[in-house]
C-alpha cells in the first residue's frame, strides 16, 4: 500500500477491559507510529470505550490467502483438543 499525503494505513486494536483480548476495530491514516496511535485514540476511544490501544502498519500484517484453505488448515482436522469445543468450561469462570 502506498503512502500518499495522509500518511500509511494502520489498523487500530482496541482492549475493552483487562484480561480481554485486543479486536480489530478498524484502521488510521497517519504519517508515523506516534500519530498513528493520537488518531486511533481520537477516533475509536472517545468515550472511554477501552484501556489499551494497539496500531500496526497493514503493510506488516501477514495473512493467508484463501486459496492455501486446503493446505494450510487441513492438518488441523484431526486434532480436535485444539479446538475450543472439545472442553467443557468451569462453572464461574470469566475470560477464559
Amino acid at each position: 500500500m502506498s503512502v500518499d499525503n495522509q500518511g500509511q494505513v494502520w489498523e487500530v486494536f482496541l482492549q475493552a477491559k483487562p484480561g480481554l483480548a485486543h479486536k480489530h476495530v478498524g484502521n488510521v491514516q497517519a504519517m508515523g507510529r506516534e500519530m498513528a496511535l493520537q488518531n486511533a485514540r481520537d477516533m475509536y476511544v472517545r468515550r472511554k470505550e477501552g484501556i489499551s490501544i494497539w496500531v500496526v502498519k497493514f503493510e506488516d500484517i501477514v495473512a493467508s490467502s484463501p486459496e492455501e484453505i486446503g493446505s494450510f488448515f487441513d492438518p488441523m482436522d484431526d486434532k480436535a483438543y485444539r479446538q475450543a469445543t472439545f472442553y467443557k468450561m468451569p462453572e464461574g469462570s470469566k475470560h477464559i
